[in-house]
C-alpha cells in the first residue's frame, strides 16, 4: 500500500488563483489611475489603445497548460511520461527488496539467530533480536548475494501493473477506488513474491519463475488459489481495508491541518504574488506547505494500518504447503479475523515494524534455531 506523491488539492490551486486575480485586478487599476494622469499631462495618440481599455495579454493554450501540469498521462508525453514513473517505480522497488524480503521473514516469525543481551534507556537488560543488517548478512551467508532478491520478478510485475492501472484511471475515478482495482488487479503477483520469499525459512524450491508458480497455484487450488485462501476473503480484504483506512485517515487528517493550521498570509514575497512578467512564478508558502501535507500524514498514518499489513501478509503464505505458513511458525488460520485476533493475544500486531532495535516481547512466539 505502497506511498503516492503529494498532489495540491482542487481548493489550494483555486486560493491560489484567486490571490493572483486580485493582484492582477490591483495593478489593473493601479495602471487605469496612472493613464489618466498622463494623459491629461501629454494626450495619447490616437493609433494608441486607450488606457482605459488595455490590451490583453496573450494567455497560454489549454493544451500547453496541461501538457505543464507535470501530471501522470496528461499532455501529448503521456506514454513517455508513464514509462517513466514505471521504470523509476521499478528502480526504487529493486533497490528496497532486500528490506522487504527481511521484513517479511519476521513477519512470519522466522529468527534463525538467537537474541542478544544489551541494556535500554533504563539502564535495564533486555533481550535484542538481530537488526535488518545483521539479518540481511545471514541471508548472504546462506544464499549468496543473489539471495537478498528472492521474489524480486513477481513484486516488479505486481508494481508495475499497479503503477499503470493507477495512472490510466486517474482521470476517470475516484482515489479509492483507484488503489482498490490496482490491488486486486496486482493481488496474484503480490501472493507469488510472498511465497517465493518465506521459502527461505524451509528451504523449499516449490515456488520458483512467475509462470511456473502460476501454474503450479492454478493446479492445485484452482482459479481462485490466488485469491480466497491468500485471498479475496482473507489475504486479500484485510489489504484493501488498510488502504481505504490510510487514504480516509490521509485525506481527513490533511483537509484538517491545511483548513484549520496553514496561515495563508505567509509567503516569499509581499504579498505572494510573484513579478510582473509572471505572477505565478512564485508560490506562497502556504501553497507548499499544502503540497507535502499528505506526504507526511501518510507517513503517520501507515504506522497505525500496519496490522492490515501484516495480517495479510501472512494470510498470502497461511496453509500454502510451505514450512512458513504452517506450525510451529503459524496455526492454520481460518480467516483474517482469526489471525488478526491471535495476533493481538500474542501482542504481536506490529511485529516487524521495526527492523532495526528490535526488543524480545513477553508474548513471542518466535522459533529460535
Amino acid at each position: 500500500m505502497g506511498a503516492s506523491d503529494p498532489e495540491v488539492a482542487p481548493w489550494a490551486r483555486g486560493g491560489a488563483a484567486g490571490m493572483a486575480g486580485a493582484g492582477a485586478g490591483a495593478g489593473a487599476r493601479g495602471g487605469a489611475a496612472a493613464g489618466v494622469e498622463a494623459r491629461a499631462r501629454d494626450p495619447p495618440p490616437a493609433h494608441r489603445a486607450h488606457p482605459r481599455h488595455p490590451r490583453p495579454a496573450a494567455q497560454p493554450s489549454a493544451r500547453r497548460m496541461e501538457g505543464s501540469s507535470g501530471g501522470l498521462g496528461s499532455g501529448d508525453n503521456a506514454p513517455t511520461t508513464e514509462a517513466l514513473f514505471v521504470a523509476l517505480g521499478a528502480g526504487v522497488t529493486a533497490l528496497s527488496h532486500p528490506l522487504l524480503y527481511v521484513k517479511l521473514l519476521i513477519q512470519v516469525g522466522h529468527e534463525p539467530m538467537p537474541p542478544t543481551i544489551g541494556t535500554n534507556v533504563l539502564g535495564r537488560k533486555v533481550l535484542y533480536l538481530p537488526s535488518f543488517f545483521t539479518y540481511a548478512k545471514y541471508i548472504v551467508q546462506v544464499d549468496g548475494k543473489i539471495g537478498l532478491f528472492r521474489g524480486l520478478s513477481p513484486r516488479l510485475m505486481s508494481n508495475a501493473l499497479s503503477t499503470v492501472t493507477r495512472g490510466s484511471m486517474k482521470k476517470t475515478s475516484y482515489e479509492m477506488m483507484m488503489q482498490c482495482v490496482s490491488r486486486m488487479l496486482a493481488h496474484p503477483l503480490h501472493v507469488i513474491s510472498m511465497r517465493c520469499m518465506v521459502q527461505f525459512v524451509g528451504r523449499e524450491a516449490k515456488y520458483s519463475g512467475v509462470l511456473s508458480s502460476i501454474g503450479k497455484i492454478f493446479k492445485e487450488e484452482g482459479l481462485l488459489g490466488f485469491f480466497v485462501y491468500a485471498s479475496f476473503l482473507s489475504g486479500l480484504i484485510p489489504h484493501l481495508l488498510g488502504d481505504v483506512v490510510f487514504l480516509w485517515g490521509c485525506n481527513l487528517l490533511a483537509h484538517f491541518i491545511n483548513a484549520y493550521l496553514v496561515d495563508d498570509s505567509v509567503s516569499d514575497t509581499p504579498g505572494g504574488l510573484g513579478n510582473d512578467q509572471n505572477p505565478g512564478s512564485q508560490f506562497s508558502q502556504a501553497l507548499a506547505i499544502r503540497s507535502y501535507t499528505k506526504f507526511v500524514m501518510g507517513i503517520a498514518v501507515s504506522m497505525l494500518t500496519y496490522p492490515f499489513l501484516l495480517v495479510g501478509d501472512l494470510m498470502a503464505v497461511n496453509n500454502c504447503g510451505l514450512q512458513a505458513g504452517l506450525p510451529p511458525y503459524s496455526p492454520v488460520f481460518k480467516s483474517w479475523i482469526h489471525c488478526w485476533k491471535y495476533l493481538s493475544v500474542q501482542g504481536q500486531l506490529f511485529r516487524g515494524s521495526s527492523l532495526l532495535f528490535r526488543r524480545v516481547s513477553s508474548g513471542s512466539c518466535f522459533a529460535l534455531e
